[in-house]
């Protein structure tokens, strides 16, 4: 892949924004309800360096060699990638724990960050009240504005989209998104100078990939709900995990587990997040996610594993500890193998995957750092046959080696 153009005609895009932001002026993302959220380039673009600059998009290439450090190196470092601290924890705050995913814990981190750290705004993504199941791309200022809109939302989001928000900032800011959001705000951090003066810190969460608008449209309509009479969708939150609820005008509700409601959802992924390899958010200050095996083994109110992975997010998990803002416990890298089995077994699949897209002429991201033959090599010969001819005849039946033939797993 050559420029933005053609990572979007090859299905690779992740709808992160940030080119948006980066790419050609005039550049918008629109979303496409049976995709996801897609960039619309001006029509006139060949001749713009911006639109070959494919450095920070994690359509084309995530390098997770980006953030190797000197500090911990763990044992299942190939796995989770490279971390300075383990934790587990959750938001002091009951309010902030119970309507968050899984405890709260970065809810917790931008109010601190608001409210004793200096930040002066936290860019996220909060529910689109025109289209409730959908996300917009907000910039919350006090602990109002992020309690009513905390909690996952499983639809398709690009925060990058506003990075120049942050750059007209009065003062330092937060960037909450999903690892391959993650990913593209920490190379334009780095190689922007008015971006990186404002931009303090970045947070990501736990991600195995995002389905389609038309994925929760669908859920609604199987639940015999009719999606323009929906005013609210909450796709967990609420306790631990919580439901997936959805609000009719006139006080009708639908209601499914998450095991159930998420099980449907991933049917909706696009191709580009079952090749990704960077659910643990690599390229964040922090990340957290579900700690799964508390939550079996005794019903923990909610609580997440949080992987350090800088200097500048070891700080801040301290200092929002020592104010009271946080609870911590020292984990350990087996716990985030434990808490996550689904994700990881998935991650160590993608080699296959692309091995056999390549074999189709198909067009795939670079992923340099992140050790996926390694890991690949050290899965069952039975693991690894299945694995590629899956995926050869997913690929011959879907035709993605048409351009324009955006790609759905």
């Amino acid at each position: 892949m050559n420029n933005l153009g053609e990572v979007v005609d090859a299905g690779m895009c992740a709808g992160c924004g940030a080119c948006a932001y980066a790419g050609p002026a005039g550049t918008q993302m629109v979303q496409i309800e049976a995709v996801g959220n897609r960039p619309a380039f001006p029509k006139a673009v060949e001749g713009e360096a911006a639109f070959y600059d494919l450095s920070y998009c994690p359509g084309a290439v995530v390098d997770a060699r980006k953030t190797e450090t000197s500090g911990l190196r763990m044992t299942a470092e190939s796995e989770i990638g490279q971390v300075l601290e383990v934790w587990e924890g959750y938001a002091c705050d009951d309010e902030l724990r119970f309507r968050g995913s899984s405890g709260g814990v970065l809810t917790a981190l931008a109010l601190f960050s608001l409210e004793r750290n200096n930040c002066k705004a936290v860019l996220h993504v909060g529910r689109d009240a025109e289209k409730p199941w959908a996300n917009r791309t907000v910039m919350s200022r006090n602990r109002e504005d992020l309690v009513g809109r905390t909690g996952s939302r499983y639809a398709p989001s690009s925060p990058c989209e506003a990075l120049g928000q942050i750059e007209q900032a009065e003062g330092p800011s937060v960037f909450v998104g999903k690892p391959c959001d993650a990913a593209a705000a920490s190379v334009l951090r780095d190689s922007r100078a008015a971006l990186g003066e404002k931009l303090d810190v970045i947070l990501s969460f736990f991600c195995a990939g995002t389905p389609a608008a038309h994925g929760t449209e669908n859920l609604i309509r199987e639940m015999g709900g009719a999606p323009e009479q929906v005013e609210l969708v909450d796709y967990r939150g609420q306790g631990w995990p919580g439901l997936f609820r959805a609000a009719e005008r006139g006080g009708r509700f639908h209601e499914l587990t998450y095991e159930e409601s998420w099980g449907r959802l991933t049917g909706y992924r696009p191709l580009r997040c079952n090749l990704c390899p960077d659910g643990l958010g690599r390229l964040s200050d922090i990340a957290c996610g579900d700690a799964w095996h508390r939550y079996k083994i005794n019903g923990d109110p909610g609580r997440s594993i949080i992987l350090v992975r800088t200097e500048k997010g070891r700080r801040l998990l301290a200092e929002a500890h020592q104010a009271g803002y946080v609870y911590l416990e020292r984990s350990s890298e087996q716990a985030v193998l434990d808490a996550q089995p689904g994700l990881l077994q998935r991650r160590r699949e993608i080699f296959g995957r692309l091995v056999a897209l390549r074999m189709l002429g198909i067009p795939v991201p670079r992923f340099p750092g992140f050790r996926l033959r390694s890991a690949w090599l050290r899965q069952p010969l039975s693991v690894q046959v299945k694995t590629i001819a899956g995926t050869l005849r997913r690929a011959l039946q879907r035709r993605w080696w048409k351009r324009n033939n955006e790609p759905s797993y």
